[in-house]
């Protein structure tokens, strides 16, 4: 039986290379992680997945919630025969990650969470997050993606990265994004779990972020027993787009400690 989400899996299979799996957020799909596939697939197998509702996975009706994500990935990796491996996630992808790790247990050998916060939405954030919904099903994703591109990268993002991004987020079935939407906001509180995670842990933000602040990342990184901080210069809400040499370059630090 086919696996249920389309995916890459690049790199060589039989290496002695921790895998590393790419989470991606919203509302964008596994081309986000193009320069870490090009970088990382060379010598450890690396596998990024379209999230439920995005990119070429299947849509279904409904709210999604951050757990049938989680058992979604788990699904796909159990037919790819995946093991252990490394889990990396951003925004979203950086919560669905922590529910990743709550359920999996020895399986993840480090945890990489970029631009992303562990706290429960607040009721504020929970309205916000239905009404965009909302919006989205009423409107489509052209008008959200040119409201918000220049949030999701800075300002002075190269042309062809805001290009990238914004034709994701048009490319994005509004269905699919709306169902995510609901269940995220109404994702548990992970940061008590996050102190339970005794794997290594990268957390990862640009500097320049408003959506997940450095703030938010350093309560990560205060919350993890085992961590390192790396704020990345010159980027904003995606770093491994905007600054990916950087970004590739602590990634390959902390999966190098992995495989050690």
């Amino acid at each position: 039986m086919p696996p249920f989400l389309a995916y890459e899996d690049k790199g060589p299979g039989t290496s002695s290379r921790v895998p590393l799996v790419l989470v991606h957020g919203h509302p964008f799909d596994r081309t986000m992680w193009q320069p870490q596939l090009a970088e990382f697939a060379a010598g450890r197998r690396v596998i990024a997945p379209d999230l439920r509702g995005y990119g070429a996975s299947p849509v279904t009706p409904g709210p999604v919630p951050l757990a049938r994500h989680a058992e979604d990935i788990t699904a796909l990796l159990d037919h790819l025969g995946v093991g252990a491996f490394a889990l990396a996630g951003l925004s979203m992808g950086g919560q669905i990650a922590m529910e990743c790790a709550g359920r999996l247990g020895d399986r993840v050998r480090g945890l990489v969470l970029a631009d992303t916060f562990a706290a429960a939405e607040t009721p504020e954030g929970r309205h916000a997050r239905d009404a965009m919904a909302g919006r989205l099903l009423a409107e489509g994703m052209r008008g959200y993606a040119d409201e918000v591109l220049e949030k999701m990268v800075a300002p002075y993002a190269r042309p062809e990265v805001k290009a990238h991004v914004h034709r994701m987020m048009t490319a994005t079935s509004p269905e699919g994004a709306a169902a995510a939407l609901r269940g995220r906001a109404r994702r548990p509180d992970y940061r008590d779990l996050l102190t339970t995670l005794t794997v290594p842990a990268l957390v990862l933000v640009g500097a320049d972020d408003t959506y997940t602040p450095v703030s938010d990342a350093e309560a990560l990184h205060a919350a993890l027993p085992d961590s390192v901080l790396h704020v990345i210069e010159g980027a904003a809400h995606l770093p491994n787009l905007e600054r990916p040499e950087e970004f590739n370059r602590a990634l390959a630090a902390f999966l190098a400690r992995l495989d050690g």
